[in-house]
């Protein structure tokens, strides 16, 4: 395995639970990871409850914007090394093949932007969304990458979504 990794969140509309997972891996997976995020069908916006998560977590803000998923399976693209689902149907998608073949999983997190109720409901939902993904990274983190072969590593990142 090597020394440094390029991860990709994938999620429909890359405007809440992508961006918040990006953000929660640059931050606790650096310098080890790079996190980028997309969508199958990028709604062009990022969500202001996302980025006010993310600011209450005191991780940064700059440089989020909704990217589709097209702009990494480019052949001039960085290699991906892991690709994470984050819809609660993604699962059940066809997802494009990447150069490289990085690892696959899928990390269901139900979609705050689709939340609809008062402002605090929506917070709410924002909120737990942001304390699921912050978890299970952190949980991603723990594992160890160097002394793991691609299958083991591939059947421990599956269990972790399941937790």
């Amino acid at each position: 395995m090597s020394s440094q990794y390029n991860v990709l969140f994938l999620c429909r509309g890359n405007s809440a639970r992508s961006i918040m997972a990006e953000a929660i891996m640059n931050r606790k997976g650096a310098p080890t990871f790079t996190a980028c995020s997309a969508g199958s069908h990028p709604s062009g916006t990022v969500r202001f409850e996302a980025i006010g998560q993310i600011e209450n977590s005191g991780l940064s803000t700059q440089n989020f914007r909704s990217n589709s998923r097209d702009e990494f399976s480019r052949p001039d693209s960085p290699p991906l090394d892991f690709v994470f689902t984050v819809c609660n149907n993604a699962a059940k998608k066809v997802c494009p093949l990447w150069p490289g073949q990085p690892m696959r999983a899928h990390r269901e997190i139900p979609d705050p932007a689709a939340v609809q109720g008062t402002p605090e409901e929506i917070e709410h939902a924002f909120s737990q969304a942001f304390t699921m993904l912050d978890r299970r990274i952190s949980l991603s983190l723990c594992l160890p990458l160097a002394t793991l072969d691609t299958f083991p590593l591939q059947k421990e990142i599956d269990n972790i979504g399941n937790r």
